[in-house]
C-alpha cells in the first residue's frame, strides 16, 4: 500500500513524500491515520536531527515519520493480534514507552502521526501502548496525549502527614490550588480537568498578566460552571496588582495554597509560586524552559520549617491517557479548548518548522485532506470567498468559537483530498 508521510532526514530536513509500505508481519498492524496534533517536541526533533536522543543515527539513510499525538483506524491486523484488535477499530497510541527510548514520532520508518497509512510495530503493540478509542471525533483522540500531561501533573503533586515520612500523592482534595500564568491552552486544559475530576479543590485561582486571555479563559471555563461543581474559580490579573503575593494569599485568608502549578518558565512567576505556598504546600513546575541554565530562587527556610516542596512533570503515562480518553469520551472535559488552527497534511511541514513563531494553541492536522494551516479565528473572513470556511465558521460559532465534532465531520466530507505524487 502507498502512503504519504512527513519524513525527517536530518536537521531541518523534512520531506512530504509518497512511498510504498511493506506488507505487515504477523505481529504488526496496518492503520489509517486521520488526525495529528502538532507538538513542539516534533520541532525539537526536527532542529536537532540525529543529535536528538530519540532520533536514530542513520536517519539520513532511513528517514523516520514525525507526529505522536494522533488518532486513527485499524485497517489490517496481524495474525498474532486477531481477537484483541479488529479492522475498523479506532485507536490512539501512548508514544512514551518504558522498554526503550525509541518513540513513535521520532524513531520509526513506517509509523508516525503525520502520514496517511502506517504500520504499528510489534514493540508498541506488545507493550500495551495501542489504546482503543470509542469517541466519535478523531481530534479528541489526538489530544489525549497533551491532556495526559496535565493529568499526570496533578497526580504527581504530593503531600505529607505531620510526623510521618510518607508521601501522599495527588493534589489536596477540597484544598486550595493556584495555577499561575495559566491562560494558555495547556493551562486551560488543567483548569478544565481540576474542576471536573472527582478530587477537585474548593478554591481554584487562575492567574495571568494578559487581560484578554483571562477574559477568553473565563468564557471557556466559567466561574459559574465551576461553582455548580462546588469549586470557587477566581481569575486574577497579577499584572494589574501592586503586590500579587499579598493579594493571592488574601484569597486564602493568609494561609496560602496547598498546590501551585507554574505554567511559565519565568523566574518571577516561580518566586511568586513559592511565596504563596501553604504549610506542606507543593509547587509543580510544569513549564519546560528552553534555557538549560534556567534558575530561580526558592525559599529554603520554608522548605525546612513549613515543609514546602517542589516537583516537576513532563508528559503523562498510559494510565493518564486512559483517564483522558475516558473523561473526553464521556464529555467531562473538552479537548477542543486546546485547538487554534486546522490544516491538511500538506501544511504540516511548514507548520512544524515554524511552530515557535506561530501564534495560538494546538495546530491540528487532518492527514487525508489538502488545506493550508488556518486559524479558527480566520474562518469567518475566509468564508466570504470560500463556502468551506463559511460553513466551518458557522459550526464553530455554534460552539463558542471552538473546534467540534460537527466541524470535523463536515471538513472530512467536504475538503479537497490530499494528492501528493
Amino acid at each position: 500500500m502507498d502512503t504519504t508521510a512527513l519524513r525527517l532526514y536530518g536537521k531541518n530536513d523534512l520531506r512530504l513524500e509518497r512511498f510504498e509500505l511493506p506488507p505487515i508481519a504477523e505481529d504488526e498492524m496496518l492503520v489509517k491515520l486521520i488526525s495529528d496534533s502538532l507538538c513542539m517536541s516534533s520541532y525539537k526533533a526536527t532542529i536537532r536531527g540525529a543529535d536528538h536522543k530519540r532520533v536514530p543515527d542513520d536517519v539520513s539513510d532511513n528517514p523516520t515519520v514525525l507526529g505522536h499525538e494522533f488518532c486513527g483506524e485499524i485497517i489490517e491486523v496481524g495474525e498474532k493480534w486477531k481477537g484483541k484488535y479488529s479492522p475498523g477499530q479506532r485507536f490512539v497510541i501512548q508514544p512514551g514507552m518504558k522498554e526503550t527510548y525509541d518513540a513513535i514520532g521520532y524513531s520509526f520508518r513506517y509509523m508516525g502521526g503525520d502520514m496517511t497509512y502506517g504500520i504499528i510495530p510489534a514493540l508498541v503493540i506488545e507493550g500495551g501502548y495501542v489504546l482503543p478509542y470509542q469517541g466519535d471525533a478523531f481530534f479528541f483522540g489526538s489530544l489525549t496525549e497533551p491532556l495526559s500531561c496535565v493529568i499526570g501533573a496533578s497526580h504527581a503533586n504530593y503531600h505529607t502527614r505531620h510526623g510521618e515520612y510518607t508521601h501522599i500523592m495527588e493534589t489536596v482534595k477540597g484544598g486550595r490550588i493556584a495555577a499561575l500564568a495559566v491562560a494558555g491552552p495547556m493551562g486551560l486544559a488543567l483548569l478544565d480537568y481540576l474542576i471536573h475530576r472527582e478530587n477537585r479543590p474548593k478554591l481554584l485561582v487562575a492567574t495571568d498578566i494578559d487581560a484578554g486571555r483571562l477574559a477568553r479563559a473565563a468564557e471557556i471555563i466559567s466561574p459559574e460552571e465551576a461553582a455548580k461543581l462546588g469549586v470557587r474559580l477566581v481569575y486574577v490579573n497579577t499584572g494589574a496588582l501592586d503586590d500579587p503575593v499579598k493579594s493571592l494569599r488574601e484569597l486564602t485568608d493568609g494561609e496560602g495554597f496547598d498546590d501551585v502549578f507554574v505554567f511559565a518558565p519565568v523566574a518571577q512567576v516561580v518566586e511568586q509560586g513559592d511565596a504563596i505556598l501553604a504549610y506542606d504546600g507543593c509547587m509543580n513546575f510544569f513549564a519546560g524552559p528552553g534555557d538549560e541554565e534556567f534558575r530561580a530562587p526558592f525559599n529554603f527556610y520554608d522548605v525546612h520549617y513549613n515543609a514546602t516542596h517542589l516537583t516537576g512533570t513532563s508528559g503523562g503515562n498510559t494510565d493518564d491517557m486512559v483517564e483522558a480518553l475516558d473523561m473526553a469520551t464521556n464529555g467531562l472535559i473538552n479537548p477542543a479548548i486546546l485547538v487554534s488552527h486546522i490544516g491538511g497534511l500538506d501544511s504540516a511541514k511548514e507548520a512544524t518548522l515554524n511552530l515557535p513563531s506561530l501564534p495560538g494553541a494546538k495546530k491540528l492536522i487532518y492527514n487525508h485532506i489538502s488545506m493550508p494551516l488556518t486559524a479558527i479565528a480566520d474562518f469567518e473572513e475566509k468564508g466570504k470567498t470560500d463556502p468551506l470556511f463559511a460553513k466551518l465558521h458557522e459550526l464553530c460559532a455554534a460552539h463558542g468559537g471552538l473546534w467540534n465534532p460537527e466541524a470535523e465531520r463536515y471538513l472530512l466530507e467536504n475538503a479537497k483530498a490530499l494528492d501528493i505524487q
